[in-house]
C-alpha cells in the first residue's frame, strides 16, 4: 500500500507501523466518544461531527449510511447462505496456522483458569493477562491471513504487535504469581505456553524479514 504521490513505493514494516498507530488513535477516539454519548439520540451525528466525517451529516451521507446499512445486511444474508464454503476455505486461512492455533488454545485455557481459581478474574493482572492474550490472538490472525506478497511489511507490523501484546500478557502472568494468585504448577504451564507463542512470533517475524530483503532489498 502507497500514498497517492508514491505510486510504486511498497511499505515495509515501519510504514505499516505509522499507519496502524494512526488508526489505533483514531479508534480510540471514536470508542471514547461511543462511550460518552452512547445514550444521546444523536450520538452518530455527534460522533460524526467530533471525528471530522462531515460527509456523513449530509444528506448525501445519510443516504450513504443506509446505504451501506443494507448492504451489510444482504452481505450477512450471503455468508449464512455460504457458510460450508467458509469453512472449506478456512482450512487453507489463519486459522490452521499452530502458531494462531497456539494463541487461541491459550485463550480458552484462561478461560478455564478464571473459571477454577475463585476471583481470579476480578484482578488487575488476570484481566491483563487475558485481554492481551485474546488481542495477541487477533493480531496473529491479522498477520497471518494475508497472502499478498507486496504486503509482507504489513504482516510484520501485526506480528510486532502481538509480540507487544504477548509480552504484556507475561508481565501480567508474572504479577499473578508475585502475589500468590496463582499457584507455581499452573504458573509453569502457563508460562511455557506464553514463551511458546513469544517464541514463534520472533522466529515468524525474523522469517518475513529475511523475506523482504530477498524481495525488495536484493539490489
Amino acid at each position: 500500500m502507497a500514498e497517492p504521490d508514491e505510486p510504486d513505493k511498497i511499505w515495509d514494516e515501519y510504514d505499516w507501523e505509522r499507519f496502524l498507530q494512526q488508526q489505533d488513535r483514531k479508534t480510540e477516539k471514536y470508542m471514547e466518544l461511543l462511550e460518552r454519548y452512547i445514550d444521546d439520540p444523536n450520538r452518530d451525528q455527534i460522533i460524526a461531527r467530533e471525528m471530522g466525517w462531515n460527509h456523513l451529516l449530509d444528506k448525501d451521507g445519510r443516504d450513504w449510511e443506509a446505504n451501506v446499512d443494507s448492504l451489510f445486511d444482504e452481505e450477512l444474508e450471503a455468508e449464512a447462505a455460504e457458510g460450508d464454503d467458509d469453512k472449506e476455505d478456512a482450512e487453507d486461512g489463519f486459522e490452521v496456522h499452530p502458531l494462531y492455533q497456539a494463541s487461541f488454545a491459550l485463550t480458552v485455557w484462561i478461560d478455564q483458569l478464571f473459571e477454577e481459581v475463585k476471583d481470579l478474574q476480578n484482578q488487575p493482572a488476570a484481566v491483563k493477562l487475558s485481554t492481551n492474550v485474546a488481542i495477541a490472538s487477533a493480531k496473529l490472525a491479522a498477520a497471518l491471513s494475508d497472502d499478498d506478497v507486496d504486503e509482507i511489511g504489513m504482516t510484520i507490523a501485526y506480528l510486532k504487535r502481538a509480540l507487544k501484546a504477548i509480552m504484556t500478557a507475561i508481565e501480567g502472568a508474572m504479577q499473578l504469581r508475585r502475589d500468590g494468585a496463582i499457584d507455581a504448577e499452573r504458573f509453569g504451564t502457563l508460562n511455557q505456553r506464553l514463551f511458546q507463542i513469544r517464541d514463534g512470533v520472533i522466529q515468524l517475524m525474523g522469517e518475513f524479514r529475511t523475506e523482504w530483503r530477498r524481495r525488495f532489498e536484493a539490489d
